[in-house]
């Protein structure tokens, strides 16, 4: 397998950040007590919210400032998540991390910023990913009609195509490479890789009717996080290799497991699947019946898990969008989709290129285990595994 030489990176949206300055006592606090558990270099995937993005691109200065505090730690960064545009870490994010949605100017404003931003942390001719939403959440979106899908759809392809543009001038200015990487995620308008290929398709084709088809197939292409995929019941080297084949450029791995009961009928699993549900953040949840047919219900609650509709109760396998510890096979009695990771890993190490590879565990603060370990040590170790997982030879 081949895989990306630059250092394996974790994202810090797993850590509160509201303005700039809480940038330096993030990496202090956090990334570099990680980077010196694992005992080898590590990078970081950015992630700061629109009020704090605005601040470090307000001026040379204050960019120059945030460079540095990166540069002075010894650490790296050639990504970054612009995808939560607000407080990741207030009480309630659930369905508000979709907004502001594509068709919104904010959203393109906000992308171009960490693009600019991190052309500054890249050394000359790097190349870095920003990563963003599946364009917006269906739910907020679908109920308005097919008129108005239609022309959601439209008005994001506009936008995206004047990002692909926006992020060529940016590369002709400073001579670094920026590919934005839009995140598929359950229930999302872009969600399954069917979905994503109709859509891409659609946007390149409108793309060579404006004259913007090369700035948007090197500019333009998905972040594949591995849990959200998993969750879907979807294979990963189907799914990547369809992408590969409709000439889709995966821009980004994130690195993520996914809560898995493997018996619905057990009350173990279920009583354990109960310290999950949490107010914080969305998470997805699907069953997948013996003859293949899933079910589906936009988060995971107590009444689900209590008292499960037979629908729920024929599906002996139960998947969550909660993002567990890559390195762990089970948790309790529960298992994670940690083997799905590791098939995608061997997917995506057979592509002509190298995506840039990211572990996003971003619920460590709202685990049940959170308590168990401190922070530092439970990241140092996913990225130890994550580490070793890619030097392993692909399986037969």
């Amino acid at each position: 397998m081949a895989f990306s030489p630059l250092p394996l990176g974790y994202c810090t949206n797993v850590h509160p950040c509201r303005t700039v300055a809480d940038v330096p006592l993030v990496l202090d606090r956090h990334a570099v007590p990680v980077r010196d558990r694992c005992g080898f270099d590590i990078s970081v995937g950015l992630w700061l919210p629109e009020p704090a993005i605005r601040e470090a691109t307000a001026s040379p200065r204050s960019q120059a400032d945030l460079v540095a505090a990166v540069a002075h730690r010894g650490l790296g960064c050639h990504t970054m998540n612009a995808f939560p545009y607000g407080d990741f870490h207030g009480a309630r994010v659930k369905e508000q991390v979709y907004l502001p949605d594509w068709t919104d100017p904010r959203r393109l404003d906000y992308t171009l910023a960490c693009a600019r931003l991190l052309a500054a942390l890249l050394p000359p001719g790097g190349e870095g990913s920003v990563s963003t939403l599946p364009l917006g959440f269906k739910a907020l979106v679908e109920p308005q009609g097919a008129d108005h899908v239609r022309a959601f759809r439209a008005a994001a392809t506009r936008q995206l195509l004047a990002c692909g543009r926006q992020l060529a001038e940016l590369e002709a200015t400073t001579g670094r490479c920026i590919r934005l990487a839009v995140e598929p995620e359950p229930f999302c308008m872009l969600e399954t890789t069917a979905e994503t290929v109709d859509f891409f398709t659609g946007l390149f084709a409108a793309a060579a009717t404006s004259g913007d088809e090369a700035h948007a197939r090197r500019h333009l292409g998905v972040c594949y996080d591995v849990c959200h995929q998993a969750v879907e019941f979807e294979d990963a080297a189907t799914a990547i290799a369809a992408l590969a084949a409709a000439d889709i450029r995966i821009n980004k791995v994130q690195i993520s497991c996914a809560i898995e009961l493997t018996d619905a009928d057990d009350p173990e699993q279920r009583e354990s699947l109960a310290a999950y549900v949490e107010p914080r953040y969305l998470h997805q949840t699907f069953g997948r019946a013996a003859d293949g047919s899933l079910q589906r219900q936009v988060d995971l609650t107590h009444d689900l898990i209590r008292e499960p509709a037979a629908a729920w109760r024929a599906c002996r396998t139960w998947r969550v969008h909660y993002h567990v510890p890559v390195d762990a096979e089970r948790i309790g009695p529960l298992a994670t989709t940690r083997r799905d990771l590791e098939r995608a890993l061997t997917a995506i190490g057979g592509l002509p290129y190298a995506p840039h590879l990211e572990v996003e565990t971003y619920t460590w603060p709202v685990l049940p285990t959170a308590a168990a370990e401190p922070l530092a040590a439970g990241l140092a170790r996913e990225l130890i595994a994550t580490r070793s997982l890619l030097a392993a030879p692909p399986e037969a």
